[in-house]
């Protein structure tokens, strides 16, 4: 079950606490005094215009951004720590005459063998037990640049579930992602999130899905307007005030 209090207090459950959190990029203020906390095994989604602050907010947590305010990570009975964080970025746009497979993808990042050497047999099967946390083993000899958006998102996220995180953030992992794939992914998030007890953060522009999968959503315009249940904040007089919608349609 996933909990959250609403007091604010992260009681017995791990945590990561966004307090009064604000983000200043010269002379321009990006967020301002940005409260959240996020649970283990919730989904969050964060949602806002473009220009809100949304990537802002998760570049702050991964450490790529100064702010002021706190960002701690606590589990029951320990002190605040670092968290391992998986990262999945915006999927980049790979060449499709670019010869890279997944499995070389993974011996880049995972393996000091130079890639085109290929994989030794120990590292083939890591690399399918990662793809398999995605229901992605038959894509391990594609090359990068032929793969659907959701074939990508799905060997980005096995990338980012090695060693499997705390905290899971995703940028926009729907966008070029076809409405089956969208489907498919999100049921993948929701398993995962449920086989290992971590939490996931993501920003989208697709509410539709939200509803069913997420715990929290957070709407985010240079700080957050509401945050609650998707079905709360998607009906609420701020979502719509943003949007110009009632209920995620125009």
């Amino acid at each position: 079950m996933n909990l959250h209090y609403q007091d604010g207090s992260c009681g017995h459950s791990c945590c990561l606490r966004v307090e009064h959190l604000g983000v200043r990029i010269g002379t321009e203020q990006i967020l301002t005094d940005v409260n959240l906390h996020v649970h283990c095994g919730q989904m969050v989604a964060l949602i806002g215009p473009n220009g809100a602050g949304k990537s802002t907010l998760l570049k702050a947590i991964l450490g790529q951004r100064e702010y002021d305010g706190v960002i701690a990570f606590t589990e029951p009975g320990q002190r605040s720590k670092k968290p391992l964080i998986g990262y999945v970025p915006q999927s980049p746009a790979f060449d499709p005459s670019d010869p890279v497979s997944v499995s070389d993808l993974f011996a880049c990042c995972m393996s000091k063998r130079p890639a085109f050497l290929g994989l030794g047999k120990a590292m083939r099967q890591t690399v399918l037990e990662c793809l398999e946390r995605v229901h992605g083993e038959a894509l391990i000899d594609k090359r990068v640049g032929t793969l659907s958006g959701g074939e990508l998102q799905r060997v980005l996220l096995a990338l980012a579930l090695e060693p499997i995180p705390n905290i899971l953030i995703l940028d926009e992992p729907l966008s070029g992602v076809d409405v089956e794939g969208m489907t498919m992914l999100m049921d993948m998030l929701d398993e995962i999130r449920h086989n290992y007890d971590l939490s996931i953060l993501m920003t989208t522009h697709d509410f539709s899905l939200l509803p069913k999968y997420a715990d929290l959503a957070v709407l985010i315009d240079r700080g957050i307007r509401i945050q609650g249940s998707p079905e709360m904040v998607l009906s609420s007089p701020e979502f719509n005030q943003v949007f110009h919608m009632k209920g995620g349609a125009l």
